[in-house]
């Protein structure tokens, strides 16, 4: 088998299981649907891996293949092809490994839904577009990939439609999505218009040639053209990767299934935005400007969005507030150029957040559908996988030395400390603080949920909607097909960062991918001081970090464990930030009021003053009423005296050859 061919396979097999999962869905079953989606992710991810190994080995280096040309306008080629290196393999893994571990998971969860067929078709497609998009070698691939992404993840929220707040969340993240993709397609079309390409290693190549280069803007204002781009493609990237003030999409996608909360949260759609602007890191590096508006916007979004979820009590919300503030964190390593660091904290992220969300929604199942943390409590001892893999995905996320989320999130930190850009002061003062406000968050989710008194009772008779806190059934460990998953997602949440972050911080594994100006370089002075995974976990003990981790720690095992009466004197004390945090700074409503309101009344004047007013009432009804005109009047000749038709036609007869003399010479 060909290289082409391997690459074109490991985005259709997933495609292929999505098609027959989806479109023969009642001839092969619930078992046949389930069978060829895993089994389409499932060789997927084998041949990523091969690709991986080939080039960990040496026997494979970067592949740039043209599959076919779409077409060709005004000479420039648009075409669908592969750019593989070790970026991409990367990702390919990552996505791919996540994607069959929910895939599985979903078997559990979804067992006894009616659409059993259709969301397995749903999420084998969201695998296809997703490796589109990081495999892509142009934009016009990378674009595709980035709104098929978004397309399929509306499907995925908007499941169960039925429901009238699924149907607003879904609806709410195509809208938000698109005012950022808005963003990004000028950003394309200014690539386009710069460049006269869309080949990734044509535009790159380039970009040094047209740094002086302006764009000239109503006002007389001129502005440098790569900072015009990476500006406009970053506004693409915080809507799909939710960074202030376009994060409000993603707390209210939880109203999709359990799965897709990991599917689209940990590995994959949120992220896809993180990838788009380390693969540009050519472009970003020629604009400070550029830089600088991403750090801000990263630290401003991963302060503020884990406060949030320390009042959440929403269990999957909880999570998706720290998926925003890691996003955040991510998006603050690309703005200080440690494109690798945001890549390394992608990959460990992906692990140990996916474990998070999959054992909420074992904890879910347990509970018949409750979401709630007020209705929950002393879980661990009725299922203890669950809750052992839960306090590996929490020590993961904190970043407690030796496991994943560690290394990653601690070299992100180290990175801003060494940073000199401007605007890199505050967000060193987010990312450390976000330490303490992870820890805080990270363990009032595991004390509600797993430790303390039982907050919930087995006494409900039956029906379809129990009271809150009241089961029909005392609550158990998930089937093995949810706790499988947990397990083989929980290892690398353990060893991943300390497998990895030697080659790919410091042993050049990103290279071939991502390039940083050496002024710009803060990994390659921090590589100075690595003496090793292990060192590096031991030393962390005496730092700033570590001890803010066991402050939240000591905090909430206090408040949530032993005296929760301290929250609610708190909360009495401080009601106005509580409230703010509780409304989410009031994002929603602000969006609501000018936006959407003012939308509507946009619309209801539209429809007034031009549907009703000008096309309704003065073209439509105007055209009768002339017509209604000009006939009363006709009408006054037909009297139906032989003599009076005998003389309108003499006049005519006149007028007629008064035209013909008056033309001829």
């Amino acid at each position: 088998m060909s290289l082409q061919t391997t690459l074109l396979l490991i985005p259709l097999l997933p495609l292929g299981g999505a098609i027959l999962a989806g479109f023969f869905r009642n001839q092969i079953g619930r078992v046949g649907a389930h069978t060829v989606a895993i089994l389409g992710v499932g060789l997927s991810f084998a041949l990523s891996v091969w690709i991986l190994l080939q080039q960990i080995n040496g026997t494979l280096g970067t592949v740039n293949v043209t599959v076919y040309t779409w077409m060709v306008a005004d000479g420039i080629n648009f075409q669908v092809g592969f750019l593989v290196d070790h970026l991409t393999s990367l990702m390919m893994c990552v996505v791919s490994f996540v994607s069959w571990m929910v895939h599985f998971y979903t078997i559990g969860y979804m067992r006894d839904d009616p659409g059993y067929q259709r969301f397995f078709s749903y999420i084998a497609l969201f695998t296809f577009a997703m490796l589109m998009l990081v495999m892509s070698n142009n934009f016009l691939q990378l674009f595709f990939g980035w709104e098929a992404v978004g397309l399929v993840s509306y499907l995925l929220i908007g499941f169960w439609f039925n429901r009238e707040s699924a149907i607003r969340a879904n609806l709410k993240a195509f809208l938000v999505n698109r005012v950022g993709d808005f963003g990004f397609l000028l950003g394309l079309a200014a690539v386009l218009l710069t460049f006269g390409t869309l080949d990734y290693v044509d535009v790159f190549a380039q970009a040094s040639n047209v740094v002086d280069q302006t764009l000239s803007v109503p006002g007389g204002f001129e502005w440098n053209m790569i900072t015009f781009i990476c500006v406009c493609l970053f506004i693409g990237a915080m809507g799909k990767s939710a960074q202030a003030p376009l994060h409000v999409w993603l707390p209210d996608s939880m109203e999709g299934p359990t799965p897709i909360s990991a599917l689209i949260h940990a590995a994959t759609m949120v992220t896809a935005g993180i990838f788009m602007v380390a693969r540009m890191s050519p472009l970003f590096e020629l604009s400070d400007v550029a830089l600088s508006f991403v750090l801000l916007i990263g630290a401003v979004t991963a302060l503020s969005m884990g406060l949030i979820g320390i009042v959440q009590n929403d269990i999957k919300r909880v999570i998706a507030y720290s998926t925003l503030s890691q996003l955040g964190y991510m998006t603050v390593a690309l703005g200080v150029s440690a494109y690798s660091a945001a890549i390394f904290h992608l990959m460990t992220h992906a692990f140990f957040k996916a474990l998070l969300f999959l054992g909420a929604g074992s904890v879910i199942i347990a509970l018949h559908h409750q979401q709630d943390m007020r209705y929950m409590g002393g879980l661990r001892k009725y299922m203890p996988i669950t809750w052992i893999t839960a306090w590996i995905g929490t020590l993961a996320l904190i970043g407690f030395p030796f496991f994943s989320g560690f290394y990653s999130k601690d070299m992100i930190i180290e990175a801003v400390a060494d940073s000199h850009r401007w605007g890199s002061s505050f967000a060193y003062f987010a990312v450390v603080a976000g330490v303490l406000i992870t820890a805080i968050y990270s363990f009032r989710l595991l004390y509600l949920t797993f430790h303390g008194k039982e907050r919930f009772e087995v006494k409900h008779e039956g029906g379809e909607h129990p009271p809150p806190g009241q089961l029909e059934h005392a609550p158990k460990e998930s089937p093995l097909v949810v706790t499988v998953p947990l397990i083989l997602l929980a290892i690398p949440s353990v060893v991943i960062g300390w497998m990895t972050i030697e080659p790919v911080l410091f042993g050049g594994w990103l290279e071939d991918s991502i390039f940083v100006l050496d002024k710009n370089n803060v990994l390659a002075e921090l590589g100075e001081h690595f003496h090793g995974a292990s060192a590096m976990a031991t030393h962390a003990l005496s730092t700033l970090p570590f001890w803010l981790m066991v402050t939240g720690f000591v905090l909430s095992t206090i408040i949530y464990l032993f005296r929760p009466s301290i929250a609610d004197a708190v909360r009495d004390r401080v009601q106005w930030l509580y409230t703010l945090l509780d409304h989410k700074y009031y994002f929603d409503e602000f969006y609501q009021k000018v936006f959407a309101s003012g939308s509507v009344k946009l619309g209801k004047n539209l429809w007034n003053k031009a549907d009703a007013g000008l096309i309704d009432n003065g073209i439509v009804n105007g055209s009768a009423r002339v017509v209604e005109w000009v006939a009363a009047r006709v009408r006054r000749w037909q009297t139906g005296f032989l003599y009076d038709y005998a003389f309108t036609m003499i006049i005519g007869l006149i007028g007629i050859l008064a035209v013909w003399v008056a033309m001829v010479p």
